[in-house]
C-alpha cells in the first residue's frame, strides 16, 4: 500500500488545549497532533501510524541498536509522536504534486536525518527499548512556578 499526500488529513480539527473561546469565535486551528482531542487524535495517529509502518520504517530505518534504538511501540512515546508527526506534516508538503522539484532533497535533509538522529539517539525517547521491548520513560519533576 503506498501512503500518499491525498490519503493523509482528516478534515475536522479542534481548538488548542487550555483555549476557552466560543467556537464560533475559534482562532485558526493548527494540525499538529497535539492540538487534537479524542476521536481527531485517535484517526490522526492512525494516519500517521499507517505512514510509519508503510513508508518511513520500511525505507528509511536502519537496523536497531544500542546506539541507535527503535521501539515498535513509538506511539506510547509522546514526543516520538510529535516528533513523527512534524516529520509527516513535512513530508506531506515537501513530496506532494505542488513541492516543487527539490521538495523531497529538502525533506530529507531538512527534517528526515534531524528527526531520526533525536528519535533513535541513545538518550532520545527510545533509550531503554529493545527489539520487542517497550519501556516507559519517567518523565522528569517539575516544580510550580
Amino acid at each position: 500500500m503506498t501512503v500518499t499526500p491525498q490519503d493523509q488529513r482528516p478534515a475536522g480539527r479542534q481548538q488548542p488545549p487550555g483555549d476557552d473561546t466560543p467556537p464560533g469565535d475559534a482562532p485558526p486551528t493548527s494540525p499538529f497532533i497535539l492540538y487534537l482531542r479524542d476521536e481527531e487524535y485517535a484517526e490522526e495517529l492512525e494516519l500517521l501510524s499507517n505512514w510509519v509502518r508503510l513508508l518511513l520504517v520500511p525505507i528509511y530505518a536502519r537496523e536497531a541498536s544500542s546506539t541507535a534504538p527503535w521501539c515498535g511501540r513509538w506511539w506510547q512515546h509522546p514526543e516520538a509522536v510529535a516528533q513523527l508527526h512534524g516529520l509527516w506534516l513535512a513530508w506531506q508538503e515537501l513530496t506532494g504534486p505542488d513541492a516543487g522539484l527539490c521538495g523531497p532533497a529538502n525533506w530529507h535533509r531538512d527534517y528526515l536525518e534531524p528527526v531520526l538522529n533525536s528519535l533513535r539517539s541513545p538518550a532520545g525517547p527510545f533509550a531503554g527499548c529493545k527489539a520487542g521491548a517497550h519501556r516507559a520513560k519517567d518523565v522528569p519533576h517539575t516544580d510550580p512556578y
